[in-house]
């Protein structure tokens, strides 16, 4: 089906749904409307308007923001659930779910990727272009002091200037080799989730720690892996500044060199908190090595198609309080 061209705001308003949210879910309502959902019995958010609403009685979905596919996709080949592969770096548990934006239902079934950068910058079957300020290097100084909100700077926008190059906002780069490491494939339960393991991301000049996402549907799983279907949602999530400077202190992360742009600097991020993407995480705030949790609830069309986007976010977003 073709993508529906009405922008991004007004589709956010018109597909909102709330429901009554039954047994013993907990939910929260975020800023601007986004979803707040605590995917894990017993733990805090580090999002303050989540924790305050943590006995809501509804839960508003929202349509998530559709964001660049940037040039480093490679179509899924690779369908596990640990996508790792050896690589150094934070542990990380990314549990997601899909919905259906109009009906709150699960989508289930449905192929989710995800694919992100080393702790140093570079993305798999792309080294050759990791080399320089997006790939680090020995001995660098990491970010240091408190979140700022007020951008400085002139984000260079996907793909960054000085980091991994070879391709525009929504368009494909050939691969340079055959290493497929923190890239994977898994379809969501009956319950809308899927979970994926792999470690914490990476920087590289020119944009804001993120991670690449896919949600396909409507097609086939067979032993070769998932065929057919269409592209509902093509996104990235996000990571609040003080995990990114926690992260900053951690081996290899604290030998990246790399120019760091912040998420009120990033291009590519709309602004909107949790609906744009922003995770929720949950981590020991004195020792950030031991792990993270992070978790994210999507509202997608599945009868839409949304490829890929070259459309960038309005410049006149507001950044969001939550």
């Amino acid at each position: 089906m073709t993508e529906k061209q009405e922008p991004a705001h007004k589709r956010n308003m018109t597909r909102r749904k709330v429901v009554v949210a039954g047994g013993a879910a907990v939910a929260a309502v975020g800023a601007g409307g986004g979803l707040a959902v605590n995917a894990f019995a017993g733990e805090t958010t580090t999002d303050a308007s989540a924790s305050s609403s943590a006995t809501a009685s509804e839960t508003c979905y929202t349509l998530t923001s559709e964001t660049t596919e940037g040039p480093y996709y490679i179509d899924a080949d690779k369908i596990r659930q640990n996508i790792t592969e050896g690589k150094e770096g934070i542990p990380m548990t990314l549990e997601l779910k899909v919905i259906d934006a109009d009906t709150c239902k699960p989508v289930k079934n449905a192929a989710v990727d995800i694919w992100h950068c080393t702790a140093l910058g570079i993305y798999s079957g792309y080294e050759a272009m990791g080399s320089g300020g997006g790939g680090g290097g020995g001995g660098g100084t990491p970010p240091s002091g408190a979140p700022t909100d007020a951008p400085s700077g002139t984000p260079t926008g996907e793909p960054p200037s000085g980091g991994p190059s070879g391709g525009t906002g929504g368009g494909h780069s050939e691969p340079t080799d055959d290493e497929r490491y923190l890239r994977g494939t898994w379809k969501t339960d009956k319950r809308g989730y899927v979970t994926f393991k792999t470690i914490f991301p990476g920087w590289y000049q020119g944009r804001a720690v993120h991670i690449h996402t896919k949600v396909h549907v409507d097609g086939t799983w067979t032993d070769a892996g998932y065929e057919g279907g269409h592209t509902c949602h093509t996104g990235q999530f996000f990571f609040d500044e003080k995990s990114v400077l926690a992260s900053a202190e951690v081996s290899p992360y604290s030998t990246n060199t790399a120019t760091r742009t912040t998420l009120t600097e990033d291009t590519i991020y709309p602004q909107n908190g949790h609906t744009g993407g922003l995770l929720y995480l949950k981590y020991d705030k004195k020792n950030i090595a031991k792990g993270v949790r992070a978790h994210l609830t999507m509202g997608v069309a599945p009868d839409e198609t949304h490829d890929s986007t070259d459309t960038q976010p309005s410049t006149s977003a507001s950044p969001s309080a939550s």
